[in-house]
């Protein structure tokens, strides 16, 4: 039997209601109770823009507040893209970005952070791009994390090419963190989280809504499993609400928060229902016939 996929929340998807204030989850410090209780997943994804303005003493205490609920935070992510290709003055900004990453990372203890490539899709690229993150890793080191690098457009967008990009990176603190969304978008769903599956010690299960008959918008949750499945994925699914490319403005207006909210919770709940059952590989039932006296 294969292992039992762990489901956790991409903090990004709650935005709106941090952003009203929702009585379950009025602040950054409610988030894990509200994951744990409300939406019943057992661990958190949270994007580094999340904690703009904390101290040390403030990830202390979000580390703590998940600890009390059971609700870990397993990776730290960077959404703003990183160019490991410029030397000079940016190249020391982002090393000091990396480090600050790598203290938060640490204080809240979770094993990894992911941030994106910032590259075109050039061979001049791609060798320089991998030099640079191996001077990252040397800088990380200290922090015992794993580095995840996530699609994005340019050097990185193909499965194939990022996987190149891994393992002339090589080193175990190296893998990727890939997404629904990104597969979807890639054209080849299937193949693109194959690729990327075996190098990711989590996922993105991004969710983009349902219908009124229960299918997911764009792209099947069910063949996305199936696709990692394929590879012996085993590790961790983070549902990520990212709407539709009509949504993208949602949430902006303090009349159409409430509205935003009750559906996230109710599509995250869907999408947490249909992944639930198919996070663990149906065992084998063995009968056995009651013998005659």
């Amino acid at each position: 039997m294969q292992p039992e996929i762990l489901l956790t929340l991409s903090a990004g998807s709650v935005r709106p209601l941090l952003a009203a204030k929702d009585p379950r989850c009025s602040t950054i410090f409610a988030v894990p109770q509200f994951v744990a209780t409300d939406l019943q997943l057992r661990g958190l994804n949270l994007p580094s823009d999340l904690l703009a303005g904390f101290g040390l003493n403030d990830i202390d205490r979000l580390r703590d507040e998940a600890d009390r609920a059971h609700c870990p935070v397993l990776l730290l992510s960077e959404e703003a893209p990183i160019d490991f290709i410029t030397r000079g003055p940016a190249w020391v900004k982002v090393l000091d970005r990396l480090r600050r990453l790598g203290t938060a990372a640490n204080r809240l203890g979770c094993p990894s952070i992911a941030v994106r490539v910032h590259a075109p899709d050039t061979d001049e690229a791609f060798e320089a791009t991998a030099v640079g993150v191996k001077l990252a890793l040397k800088e990380l080191d200290k922090f015992e994390l794993n580095l995840l690098l996530a699609p994005h457009e340019g050097l990185t967008f193909d499965a194939g090419r990022l996987t190149d990009l891994i393992k002339k990176i090589g080193g175990f603190r190296i893998g990727s963190y890939p997404s629904f969304a990104h597969a979807f978008a890639s054209g080849d769903l299937e193949k693109t989280l194959r690729k990327l599956a075996p190098y990711a010690p989590a996922i993105a299960a991004s969710v983009r809504g349902f219908d009124k008959s229960g299918a997911h918008d764009g792209y099947s949750l069910e063949q996305c499993i199936e696709s990692v499945r394929s590879v012996g994925y085993g590790n961790t699914l983070a549902l990520d609400f990212v709407g539709t490319d009509s949504a993208k403005e949602t949430g902006t207006k303090k009349k159409s928060a409430k509205k935003e909210e009750i559906d996230i919770v109710s599509e995250l709940d869907r999408a947490r229902e249909v992944l639930s059952a198919l996070a663990v590989e149906p065992e084998l039932e063995v009968g056995f016939e009651d013998e005659e006296e």
